[in-house]
């Protein structure tokens, strides 16, 4: 379970991260909804360890990241595509990653299997697609069958076939008990995918609870998005909490 409390950070006077909370728990797709700039990144990197918050916690299974000792087997995450040197192949990529953590060669022909990459292994990465970056990314968070996966903006780039089956992936792991978190500033791509959501604008919470709540009255999710961040803090829906910052 991914439990994040209170959480702030400050860069000077200016607050990227304000009050956030939410929980995330295991056999959901959890959904980090918002614009560009919310604060999503932000309250993914102190959850992963990469940056310090002000104040607050953001805790992984009652642990904060950086006390794992192999966190791969604990935790897979995607930040800012697959983060690897252009360089190198598919295959030499996700081998150094598996090495890091003592995880088994077999799994990179696994993850590669996967995600569609097994034709591309060895392929440079200064090669590849978008898309193909975004799946080699994936692979690399799947590496260690973790029961917690955090991907920020998962299907950038990928083409609608690509779309389809980063849902169908997702669901399958939340199907299996794992706890899923995924970012994104696009609501149709997490509508019928994500059983929870926390909406974040300007900094801070404005809605969260189930998909199916925090849509309330609206005839969509995105519409409802667009109605709390329009400033309408009349709106309230059944099981939802809302905090602005």
């Amino acid at each position: 379970m991914i439990e994040v409390s209170h959480l702030v950070k400050r860069h000077g006077s200016r607050a990227v991260v304000h009050d956030v909370t939410f929980t995330a728990h295991p056999g959901r797709v959890t959904g980090l909804l918002g614009p560009n700039g919310a604060g999503k990144s932000s309250t993914l990197r102190i959850l992963l360890g990469l940056d310090r918050a002000t104040s607050g916690t953001a805790l992984i299974g009652g642990r904060p990241y950086r006390s794992l000792d192999r966190p791969l087997l604990e935790v897979g995450a995607m930040l800012d595509g697959p983060g690897a040197n252009r360089g190198r192949t598919a295959r030499a990529h996700l081998t150094w990653v598996a090495q890091s953590n003592a995880i088994a060669a077999r799994r990179v022909d696994e993850v590669l299997e996967l995600t569609g990459l097994r034709e591309a292994a060895r392929t440079r990465i200064g090669r590849f697609s978008l898309g193909m970056g975004q799946r080699l990314g994936i692979a690399a968070a799947l590496l260690g069958d973790p029961d917690v996966l955090v991907l920020d903006e998962p299907t950038n780039g990928l083409d609608p076939d690509g779309i389809r089956w980063t849902r169908r992936l997702l669901r399958s792991l939340a199907d299996a008990g794992k706890t899923v978190l995924v970012s994104s500033h696009l609501m149709g791509e997490m509508e019928g995918i994500a059983d929870d959501v926390v909406v974040i604008a300007r900094a801070g919470v404005l809605a969260s609870g189930t998909a199916e709540a925090v849509t309330g009255d609206h005839a969509t999710l995105e519409e409802a998005f667009f109605a709390l961040t329009d400033g309408q803090a009349a709106y309230r829906a059944s099981g939802c909490d809302g905090t602005a910052p």
